[in-house]
């Protein structure tokens, strides 16, 4: 039995053919459905699309899983029934993931890590540099960076975008389901002009990788979730909920309570140890 089969038996082992039209598929790592009725907005997959004929770029859009981590939920997979698959459903087309981008990000801020930061007082040893969960949003591409000092939410340009424009260091607020946020410009050699919000830095809070990758991973979930939104700037809601989960048991004696909702006026990533004003992006050429 191969490796596949032997990880994903009773799932459709890599054979998209195997697959009905309308089986609900469930990811074996954060158990989300994937239902062909819904489609995927994160991945703006309209309704009525097969899980078959997803793009070849798709990703589970809570955990960032791989495709064949999937598993049917519903009945006995394609190659056992007898409806095959309606002729008028075409696959989902649009522009692929621009891997050699997202490759160029993460090889930039290793050099930077192994140049500029490595033995700096903000760099958590434990943690490397990781491109994590990018997916198409609008015409543009979104997802998250993990390096040793930030955690910083990334939007690159779409194929019929000019950032060349951008001034570095410059502010733009940005609207998602769950509010308003501030991303600042960003030109570097080797990457060219993209955006940055930063989340979290520095990065101490996180004892491993994988901590670090779920968060991120959490954040970008966190961006489409309407049920967190507010009036005014989306600001400190991702990073509260982070640290709440983190904080240790409180101790028996009364303390004075902290706000439940911090104001969205305190921008994303203005945590600990960094100035008001200041990304994490803009503390790697410090």
């Amino acid at each position: 039995m191969s490796a596949a089969a032997s990880r994903f038996e009773g799932s459709y082992l890599g054979d998209a053919s195997r697959i009905g039209a309308a089986t609900r598929m469930e990811c074996k790592i954060c158990w989300h459905v994937y239902d062909p009725a819904a489609g995927c907005e994160q991945w703006q997959v309209p309704p009525g699309t097969p899980f078959a004929a997803l793009p070849d770029h798709w990703r589970c859009p809570v955990c960032d899983g791989a495709r064949d981590q999937f598993m049917a939920l519903d009945g006995e997979p394609a190659a056992m029934e007898t409806v095959a698959l309606p002729a008028a459903v075409a696959p989902v087309t649009g522009p692929a993931l621009p891997t050699e981008a997202i490759a160029r990000l993460e090889a930039v801020f290793r050099e930077i890590h192994t140049a500029q930061m490595r033995g700096m007082p903000i760099v958590n040893d434990a943690l490397a540099v990781k491109a994590v969960g990018f997916r198409r949003h609008g015409e543009r591409w979104l997802g998250a960076l993990v390096t040793p000092w930030f955690l910083n939410l990334v939007l690159l340009p779409g194929e019929g975008d000019d950032w060349s424009g951008l001034v570095p260091g410059a502010k733009e607020l940005i609207e998602f389901p769950s509010g308003w946020y501030e991303f600042v410009h960003a030109n570097r050699k080797g990457v060219g002009a993209y955006k940055a919000c930063s989340l979290f830095s520095p990065m101490f809070e996180f004892a491993s990788m994988l901590q670090a990758t779920e968060t991120a991973s959490a954040a970008l979930v966190s961006l489409f979730d309407p049920s967190i939104r507010e009036d005014g700037a989306q600001t400190a809601e991702i990073r509260r909920r982070r640290e709440a989960e983190l904080a240790p048991p409180p101790d028996t004696a009364p303390a004075p309570a902290e706000p439940v909702h911090p104001s969205r006026r305190a921008l994303l990533g203005m945590g600990a140890g960094q100035a008001a004003g200041q990304t994490a992006d803009e503390s790697a050429d410090a």
